[in-house]
This record gives structure tokens, sequence and C-alpha cells, in this order.
């Protein structure tokens, strides 16, 4: 399993666009046969910041993910909504 750790810190006055247009991608993002968690974040103590917690089988459902038009709406929406450039972590999960 793969997990991506996606951090958003957005403008003030873009908070309420970004969750909205988010819970859309987490929503459409949730029925895809590869994802198997994806969730959306709020830090408790920045209302600017966000990250989006993304699990995937392996590296195909990630490339799969990227090509639906959901993804393609995210992407080009956030992006002039941040404050700064959006960081990407991936995680392989270790097990025993």
């Amino acid at each position: 399993m793969i997990t991506l750790i996606v951090n958003i810190r957005v403008r003030p006055e873009a908070v309420a666009q970004l969750k909205a247009v988010a819970l859309e991608n987490v929503a459409a993002s949730r029925k895809e046969p590869g994802i198997l968690a994806f969730d959306l974040l709020a830090d408790r103590d920045d209302p600017t910041r966000f990250a989006l917690v993304e699990k995937y089988r392996d590296e195909a459902d990630i490339a799969a993910h990227k090509a639906t038009a959901h993804y393609k709406r995210w992407n080009e929406v956030i992006e002039p909504l941040q404050a700064e450039p959006r960081t990407r972590a991936f995680y392989t999960t270790v097990e025993g």
C-alpha cells in the first residue's frame, strides 16, 4: 500500500472554496476501485492549512487517479487558491 500526504495552505479568503472543491474530489476519489482511503484534514490551529491523506494499492492506481476528470478539475481549481505551493510525500506501509 502507498500513502500520499498532500499538505495545502490556501489564502484566508479561499478557505470555503478549498473545502467545497476538495470535498467534491474526496467523494469522487472514494469511488475509485484502487483507492483504499481518501481523507481531507483541517489543521486545528490554522484554518488555512489542510492535508489530503490518500491510500492506494499501487502505482497504477495513483496513475489512474490522476487521469480522472475530478482530479483534473481539482488540480485546475486549487492552484490559484494556494498561498504557497503544496507539498507531497509518499509513504509505503511497513508491516511486522
